[in-house]
């Protein structure tokens, strides 16, 4: 027997837990059953009765109920191709149902079977009412600044936080580390005190303001710095930035003075250093202020629009300004001082028509110190595991050619040229002239970036190998502080090397302590060492800049990898290298920026689109073209793009859409519209005569009156559909797009949208949205996207859940109110 209404009902008021077990809050859930049907033993079956709350289903796989008094078959499950679960009622024995006799109890036990949903399919619209959504915040101005009390406590906070040095030094295991970081200290020391003194030539300025720039900087480091192993000083691409910026603006020609000893016109090369050294340092200041201001504001995050390919494609093209420009000094030649765009090969064109005037002691000076550095720094790095610390090639390479120079007095009688007087003792700041603010911001900023984009990368580098943090944001005030305070003792803008860098770490360095020691080598060398290096040829630093160049030089093999792994960053690397090298330093950074940018914009115009299908026995939906066992959904089209939505490609999203789905939308609506107004000019043509043949029956007099009947009086026509105009009928009948790639829409894109679920319904295809952020949902709220005929029961969590509700929710969700009783319909969401 199939139990009546009544008594299902009984049933589920006894059973006290009905609303909880199936997430449903009590007095939600309506019980009814299904159809009673016979197998092939002759025995009664039936489906199972179905909850239903809030117009979703629940199915019960068993229901094993004890009334007294009442006899129920046993009853069996229904064969595998019927989609919905059943209930199997268990006669049990007159005992137990004496054993509590007149009560009546029903234990529910919910599963489902693969591939059913575990309950109903809520709409966006069912989860707010569910989960009772938050209203959204209104946050002011004042709310989004941090709150922060003046206490002793958020004083030590702030304290700890711009002076990392108090949290690490207290804790310093000298044991451990002291004598690696001494060793390390005086390794680096010797790179500084070669490297600060080719990198000063390469800026264009007196070999002194590299020893300060190895001094103040990196002694300032230790107490900002979050990096444990970046060796900050000097650095090959930061100088020849602002090389380029003192050929432009303080040129060797503004210099000339009539000599009466050659009678002829000679640079003061004292006035145009001191004017050099003015100008750098007011950019090496403002480019401190900008670090400074970006870690304050946090905005550490700037650098990411500095991708790798773009760093090392730029770094690669400084490279070989770096060469060009220390070609001069190989060859011995006197060149003037070219910037701008293509100064690069102007200043190449003329080194090779000056080739005939190369002095040859400074050629062979600068071949044999290239050669004797490159060979001992390969052995070097063959041998770094047995060698306690790398031969100091460089630092022997000075000692020996400046011995050699004294001696035999290459300057007057091999024209070789040297580097001149190199002061002894520090010099008092000097505050930088403002006025040169407006001519150098542009510059100021892109050394700013650039140099802080090779500091962070490299300290992350370490920071991951040794298992430690770095603060993007203290490295920029770390960096900006260095430079800032520099500027005023006539240094230039710094970096990190990378060469030194990886000295620090191998020759045992943990911490900044190894940058205090290697300050204090070039200390020591500004104040008593510097001035016997006064015969040094400036062929050697020519020639330990262009060996220190072989690392970037080596980042030539990107282009191999590139190819084989990413076509687009490979696009990035080649158009920074080419931008760089033909508009310089400066423009060639901003033209590189500009065009990796767009690179973005023009993958989100261009983005995958596919249709996605199921999966074969799951409910995941792949793309049809790339699974062979996802097969489309009968009668849906699940539309994806792999990019998010917005002004810039919304209308190709649109075409993508109408594309993929295999007919002519707007054709087809074209259609509809001429075939709608040729059927009202039918009914306007039908109704004219209608009123003609009432009228010459009304002449007629008094006759037989004939009445029509054609339907209900007050009726309203039926809306033409294609299949009465006569159209072709899509072969589907509901479009899901999966959203889950969207972050954000926009105006343009909203209004976009609203015209796909327009146009589709007028095809007669429904329109859902799955797997939409809540942030993008909120954007819809506010770009008023939602009316009365787009709701959020279009709105589903998932693709799946969108299916489900397609396949299920068409049939209304009914509540069984008696025998009899013909369902009524809870709700229903097309």
């Amino acid at each position: 027997m199939v139990p009546d209404g009544e008594l299902w009902n009984k049933i589920m008021a006894r059973s006290v837990h009905a609303g909880e077990k199936w997430g449903s809050p009590q007095g939600t859930a309506h019980p009814f059953p299904a159809g009673c049907w016979t197998g092939l033993d002759g025995a009664e079956r039936w489906s199972a009765p179905r909850l239903s709350y809030r117009g979703g289903w629940i199915g019960l796989s068993a229901i094993r109920c004890r009334v007294q008094g009442t006899s129920c078959c046993d009853l069996g499950t229904l064969p595998a191709p019927c989609p919905d679960p059943w209930v199997r009622l268990s006669h049990l024995s007159s005992a137990s149902s004496a054993a509590e006799p007149g009560a009546m109890a029903a234990e529910m036990v919910l599963s489902r079977r693969p591939g059913q949903p575990r309950g109903e399919v809520l709409s966006e619209a069912d989860l707010e009412e569910l989960a009772q959504r938050k209203p959204p915040s209104k946050t002011s101005t004042r709310d989004c600044l941090p709150k922060a009390r003046c206490s002793a406590s958020t004083a030590k906070s702030l304290l700890f936080r711009f002076l990392p040095v108090l949290r690490w030094l207290p804790r310093y295991p000298v044991k451990d580390w002291l004598l690696g970081d001494i060793a390390s200290g005086f390794s680096v020391g010797i790179m500084h005190l070669p490297q600060g003194l080719a990198y000063a030539l390469l800026a264009g300025l007196p070999p002194v303001t590299g020893l300060y720039s190895s001094f103040y900087p990196v002694f300032l480091y230790f107490f900002f710095g979050t990096s444990r192993h970046n060796s900050v000083g000097p650095f090959a691409v930061i100088s020849v930035m602002i090389g380029s910026v003192t050929d432009s603006l303080v040129p060797s020609e503004d210099f000339m003075e009539f000599d009466n000893g050659t009678n002829g016109t000679v640079v003061n090369e004292a006035q145009r250093d001191a004017a050099r050294v003015e100008l750098v340092a007011t950019i090496t200041v403002l480019s401190g202020i900008f670090q400074v201001a970006l870690g304050l504001l946090q905005f550490g995050f700037v650098v990411t629009y500095l991708s790798d390919p773009l760093v090392r494609g730029y770094t690669t093209a400084a490279s070989v300004h770096v060469l060009i420009s220390q070609l001069k000094n190989v060859f011995g030649v006197s060149l003037g001082e070219h910037s701008g765009p293509l100064s690069l090969f102007v200043t190449f064109i003329e080194i090779c028509k000056k080739l005939p005037e190369t002095n040859v002691g400074t050629l062979v000076t600068a071949i044999i110190a290239m050669v004797a550095i490159f060979i001992v720094k390969e052995l070097n790095h063959k041998f770094s595991a047995k060698l306690p610390m790398p031969i100091p090639i460089e630092l022997i390479t000075i000692i020996i050619s400046t011995g050699i120079s004294y001696g035999v007095n290459l300057n007057s009688k091999y024209g070789i040229s040297v580097v001149g007087n190199i002061p002894s003792g520090l010099k008092p700041p000097v505050v930088p002239n403002v006025s040169y603010f407006g001519q150098v911001v542009g510059n100021a900023f892109a050394i700013a970036v650039v140099g802080y984009a090779i500091c962070i990368s490299l300290g992350k580098i370490f920071a991951l190998k040794h298992g430690y943090k770095v603060d993007s944001n203290q490295e920029l005030i770390a960096l900006g502080l260095s430079n800032f305070l520099g500027g005023f003792f006539q240094c230039f803008a710094i970096s990190c090397s990378m060469s030194r860098s990886l000295v620090q770490e191998s020759t045992g360095g943990n911490s900044q302590v190894a940058g205090v020691i290697s300050s204090l080598v070039i200390l020591v060398t500004i104040l008593k060492i510097g001035e016997l290096f006064h015969d040094l040829p400036k062929a050697i630093l020519s020639a330990i800049i262009i060996i220190n160049l072989k690392g970037m030089f080596k980042q030539f093999t990107d282009l191999r990898t590139l190819w084989k792994s990413n076509r687009v960053d490979l696009m990035v690397w080649v158009v920074t290298f080419i931008a760089t090298l033909l508009l310089n330093l400066d423009i060639g950074l901003g033209a590189s920026v500009a065009f990796a940018l767009l690179t973005v914009i023009f993958r989100t115009q261009l983005p995958h689109y596919s249709i996605l299908g199921r999966v074969t026995d799951t409910d995941v939906y792949k793309d049809v073209a790339e699974y062979k066992k996802a097969q489309e959904v009968p009668g849906i089209k699940i539309f994806r793009s792999s990019s998010t939505i917005y002004f810039a490609n919304v209308e190709m999203y649109s075409d993508a859409l109408k594309k993929k789905s295999g007919i002519d939308v707007d054709r087809l609506i074209e259609k509809k519209k001429k075939a709608l107004k040729k059927l009202k000019k039918q009914q306007k043509k039908a109704e004219k005569a209608k009123r003609k043949k009432d009228t010459e029956a009304e002449c007629n007099g008094p006759g037989v009156a004939v009445i029509e009947l054609s339907g209900e009086e007050g009726s309203t026509p039926a809306e033409p559909t294609l299949r009465s105009l006569g159209l072709p009928q899509p072969d589907f009948h509901a479009v899901i797009l999966d959203f889950s790639p969207v972050n954000f829409v926009d105006t343009v894109s909203i209004k976009i949208l609203k015209n796909i679920f327009r146009d589709f319904h007028e095809i007669e295809v429904d329109v859902f949205v799955a797997s939409c952020p809540a942030s993008v949902l909120a954007q819809l709220e506010r770009g008023n996207f939602f009316s009365s005929t787009i709701t959020k029961h279009c709105f589903f969590p998932s693709v799946n859940d969108a299916v489900l509700h397609i396949d299920g929710g068409m049939r209304p969700a009914p509540t069984y109110t008696g025998r009899g009783h013909k369902p009524e319909v809870l709700s229903l969401c097309r």
